[in-house]
């Protein structure tokens, strides 16, 4: 028995990377995993390889910021499993100019990622939880749920190059500790988890032609400098950058019952880093 055992997790962008990493995870200590990413192949795979492990888990693929996705995601979990414990907002990408170049196409599709999408899936969820945490009021129970917004040492500090994604991720900061204090009366605890640099195919080294990854048609660079990669590594007091694993034990430290009394906190997961 896992210390999760028969908990309903929610977790976006869970094809792939730190996603993936954190809905496996989530899986081993016994819970049920709505699974999601961009495209249906990874996240149907991710989702096999948790039936393969004896839990259970369905996916619900898409964008995030499609209108109508978090209705589709929030709804499935409660349809498919009848309950709704866990919510990992983990999706995004990166599309990064200095802010003479950025357009406003560069600077709301980072909003909508990393922002307007676990807004919506949170207010998806509103109603749910309310019903359940009423029904188990009524009961004499004392039921929590955990919430988990990703964000990033970006949002915490900013980042040259990324006036979108840092004031997204400093925005969820926000909604964060917000929900916190509407929730709390719902036994919900509200954290989030501000990644540093975390070993990821959007993260990994350029070569000598830049990768990209495909995002609604638009054709996104991914990939670090290799000597900006370098000097990082020095900076970061544990000497290197972490991995999926690492990123996803820092996420399940707020999705397991030693987290009850725990609300409005960001932790930073980057090997010591401090900008």
């Amino acid at each position: 028995m896992g210390k999760l055992q028969d908990k309903v997790a929610l977790v976006t962008g869970s094809g792939r990377g730190i996603g993936r990493a954190i809905a496996l995870k989530l899986a081993s200590e016994g819970a049920r995993v709505v699974v999601n990413d961009l495209d249906p192949e990874p996240g149907d795979a991710v989702a096999a390889e948790i039936k393969a492990m004896g839990s259970d888990a369905i996916a619900v693929n898409g964008s995030v910021s499609e209108p109508g996705f978090a209705d589709r995601f929030v709804g499935a979990a409660v349809e498919k499993f009848r309950g709704l414990d866990i919510i990992v907002n983990n999706a995004g990408y990166t599309w990064d100019s200095t802010i003479q170049k950025m357009t406003d196409e560069q600077f709301q599709a980072m909003l909508d990622v990393h922002l307007v999408a676990p807004f919506r899936i949170l207010r998806a969820a509103a109603e749910p939880i309310r019903i359940f945490a009423k029904k188990e009021a009524e009961a004499g129970q004392e039921v929590f749920r955990k919430v988990v917004n990703i964000s990033s040492i970006a949002g915490l500090y900013g980042n040259a190059g990324q006036a979108s994604y840092s004031s997204a991720k400093a925005s969820l900061v926000g909604l964060t500790r917000t929900l916190c204090k509407e929730w709390g009366r719902y036994k919900v605890n509200v954290n989030c988890v501000a990644f540093g640099l975390i070993n990821t195919r959007l993260t990994q080294p350029i070569e000598a032609q830049q990768k990209t990854i495909d995002v609604a048609g638009r054709d996104i660079k991914v990939g670090v400098q290799p000597q900006l990669l370098d000097a990082m590594a020095r900076m970061i007091p544990l000497g290197r950058g972490g991995t999926p694993e690492e990123a996803a034990d820092a996420v399940y430290l707020f999705c397991s019952p030693e987290s009850n009394y725990v609300s409005g906190q960001v932790l930073v997961c980057g090997g010591g880093l401090i900008l």
